[in-house]
């Protein structure tokens, strides 16, 4: 029986996310103002990971040729498509940047999918029938909204809307913060998990529908219990 101790990574990593192809696993997480920014990962076991590239290598607004403290790549998904690698980040004040690449070795591309302020945790889903979507939450200090999710279609190759955002899931009662939704698909369910309720003192909840607008039955997966740990 094979042990590991955490933490697995001794740095900043904030809100990763990760996808398996075959037996390889590849990381993202946010970094921000940072250059070269949102770091990619690779691993075979989800514990030994090393750092093989970076998605970003320059943010391509003129605005960050100089400090923006709290600006930047937040919170990105990645997702593996027909044979190329999506990472979705969202820039805070500016849209979602989309890079891709087949080789995640390589050089990342990118392009704009649309400009928008304080649209965060983007995830792109394509459905059986060849159809795209993404997922996002809401920024509180650019919308002043945080309880929310909306579907949005867009271009199954990541390059423009399709549609005009919907809102799926309002949590101002059940889940007064909601945010990093994840999108899969399974036995005909559509499941969108998402952390709950604010980073000290929040907990893990899942959605669940037939219909990819919903509606959506939700449910707490996870909580905090007698753990000192959270998140």
């Amino acid at each position: 029986m094979r042990t590991y101790k955490n933490p697995i990574l001794y740095a900043d990593y904030s809100d990763p996310d990760v996808v398996r192809v075959g037996e390889d696993y590849y990381m993202v997480s946010s970094s921000f103002t940072y250059i070269p920014g949102v770091p990619l990962l690779h691993s075979r076991d989800l514990v030994h990971w090393e750092l093989i590239n970076h998605c970003v290598k320059k943010l391509p607004f003129e605005k960050y040729a100089l400090p923006c403290h709290g600006s930047g790549t937040w919170a990105p998904s990645i997702r593996y498509h027909e044979g190329t690698f999506f990472v979705f980040i969202p820039l805070v004040d500016e849209g979602i940047l989309v890079a891709r690449s087949k080789d995640p070795y390589g050089e990342f591309e990118w392009n704009m999918l649309c400009e928008s302020k304080g649209w965060i945790d983007p995830c792109p889903f394509w459905d059986d029938d060849g159809r795209a979507y993404m997922v996002f939450a809401y920024a509180k200090s650019r919308s002043g909204i945080k309880h929310r999710l909306s579907l949005v279609e867009i271009d199954p190759q990541c390059r423009s809307l399709l549609t005009e955002p919907r809102l799926i899931f309002d949590g101002e009662q059940i889940a007064p913060t909601s945010e990093g939704p994840k999108m899969y698909k399974r036995n005909g369910y559509y499941y969108i998990l998402m952390p709950s309720g604010g980073v000290e003192t929040g907990w893990q909840s899942c959605l669940r529908s037939r219909s990819v607008y919903g509606p959506y039955d939700y449910r707490v997966v996870m909580h905090q219990g007698n753990s000192r740990v959270n998140g």
